[in-house]
């Protein structure tokens, strides 16, 4: 399966592409659908002009009787031909927006992803501003302190006792020689 980021990319990338061919298609399928409705149109017009021609050479009244039932059963046949063709394109529209929600619900899911990712950082951020600033501020406060110690202590390792005031020093950074 594809991670939310593959799909997100694939979906846009099917996006564009429809865009650029979406103005063509529609002209396409729309000159299907008119030389379909137009053949169909046709058809029907042949029954009816073959039920016209037969009516005319019809003299019983079983035939005519027949006839009439024949132009009947046309006309039911061309109003379903229409019903068929609008639940066709209501079909196809379904379709269509099932299709979109699909997509639709990865790229919303993508775009959650990214704002909780954006404010995870920027919760951290903020901790780190937040640190940063304590820090600060506990730095200055040990600086102060140094301060008024060094001028208080006068003695020769006051410099180093003060630097390990500041911040912490291992044994083992401090030469040898001062000890």
């Amino acid at each position: 399966p594809l991670t939310p980021q593959a799909a997100f990319a694939h979906l846009a990338l099917a996006f564009r592409c429809d865009m650029f061919t979406l103005q063509q298609r529609v002209q396409v399928e729309k000159r299907a659908r008119d030389a379909a409705e137009e053949n169909i149109q046709e058809e029907l017009g042949q029954c009816r002009a073959a039920m016209e021609r037969l009516g005319a050479s019809c003299a019983n009244a079983g035939c005519k009787e027949t006839l009439e039932q024949l132009q009947h059963n046309l006309a039911t046949l061309s109003a379903a031909v229409e019903r068929a063709t609008s639940a066709a394109e209501k079909m196809g529209a379904v379709r269509q927006e099932a299709r979109m929600s699909r997509a639709a619900e990865v790229m919303v899911q993508h775009v959650e992803n990214l704002k909780r990712h954006h404010m995870r950082e920027h919760a951290e951020l903020e901790e780190m501003k937040r640190l940063i600033q304590q820090n600060s501020r506990n730095r200055q406060l040990v600086e102060t302190q140094g301060d008024q110690k060094q001028q208080v202590q006068c003695s020769p390792l006051a410099p180093l006792l003060q630097g390990s005031v500041r911040r912490r020093v291992s044994i083992a950074v401090i030469p040898k020689q001062l000890l």
